[in-house]
């Protein structure tokens, strides 16, 4: 699928994490180890969150771990962990989190089409719910691209 918003490789469900801090590792290490960022790029998106507090919690349950466009990053993507047993990131509101997306971008403006995919995604209720349940990442894969193909 070539207007993919996230690859089947960077999608992992129903992990556990200790903290926010794991969790956001997880979701990293994906990027990492599938050629979308360095090490660095994660240490960067955690200390985003130490810095500036939890802003990456964008709504109940969902956070969308990310950093700034930094040489870290070698190609705009996405990833996906859900936690077996959600996690506080200080977010009064929007705790616990047990949707974790990282996003990695090369400059300011190429993952905006990335998001707004992702938005429309999870715009639907029914589907944040899926992607609690899913254990199968093949499932998920082709319901959140399926967004893009208007399916």
């Amino acid at each position: 699928m070539t207007n993919e918003i996230i690859a089947k490789s960077n999608i992992e469900l129903k992990v556990r994490a200790q903290d926010w801090r794991h969790a956001m590792r997880l979701a990293g290490d994906l990027l990492t180890k599938n050629g979308y960022t360095t090490e660095e790029y994660t240490q960067e998106m955690v200390h985003a969150v130490e810095t500036l507090g939890p802003y990456i919690v964008v709504a109940p349950g969902i956070a969308l771990a990310h950093s700034r466009p930094a040489p870290s990053v070698i190609k705009t993507g996405l990833s996906l962990t859900t936690l077996v047993e959600p996690v506080n990131f200080g977010s009064a509101p929007n705790d616990p989190v047990e949707i974790v997306f990282g996003l990695c971008a090369t400059d300011s403006t190429n993952h905006i089409q990335i998001i707004s995919r992702l938005v429309e995604f999870l715009d639907d209720e029914k589907n944040i719910e899926f992607l609690k349940c899913c254990t199968d990442s093949c499932d998920v894969w082709l319901a959140i691209n399926r967004v893009e193909e208007g399916v």
